[in-house]
């Protein structure tokens, strides 16, 4: 697991804002091998939804988050709190379950490697990719997360909760 520092949005007057100005620095990635509890510890003690899945060389090969948990935890495994799968599985994807839930989730595949549950196709946009075509890419390809990159390297991530802060700032 790495982490890199958050940067608050800045803009000089007459530009537009870009992924660079928006993106937290602070990006906390997972490895293909960390098993599904592990990745819940991981997810819950950094109160994040998901993380890039890095491979034992360090290579981006996917994104995982709570909605990968859900979805698989839902496709036939057994886990509790009560309800049924489908109220279980809409209070988890929409964003409803508190920490301690997710903490105490049970899910019979907990044992199983990241590399089974996440998602292998990764969003990624350059630091100079402006707000509005971030917000394009989230909408078309209905993903919550954007990884930035440099010279090929991720320097930091655009959550749609980011994109949200925005709108509040300006007023």
């Amino acid at each position: 697991m790495t982490k890199q520092k958050k940067r608050r949005p800045t803009r000089t007057s007459g530009t537009k804002l870009t992924a660079g100005n928006v993106m937290n620095r602070s990006v906390i990635t997972v490895r293909d091998n960390l098993t599904v509890r592990e990745l819940a510890t991981v997810l819950t003690e950094n109160e994040i939804t998901g993380a890039p899945v890095t491979n034992q060389r360090g290579k981006l090969v996917g994104v995982v988050s709570v909605t990968d948990i859900a979805q698989s935890t839902a496709e036939g495994e057994d886990f509790s709190p009560g309800g049924s799968r489908t109220e279980i599985r809409r209070h988890y994807l929409e964003g409803r379950a508190t920490r301690g839930e997710l903490r105490d989730m049970h899910v019979e595949s907990a044992g199983l490697p990241v590399r089974e549950i996440m998602t292998p196709t990764v969003y990624t946009v350059p630091e100079n990719t402006p707000v509005s075509k971030l917000a394009q890419t989230m909408i078309s390809g209905r993903i919550h997360r954007l990884l930035v990159t440099r010279r090929g390297r991720v320097v930091g991530i655009v959550t749609a909760l980011d994109l949200l802060k925005l709108l509040v700032d300006r007023k």
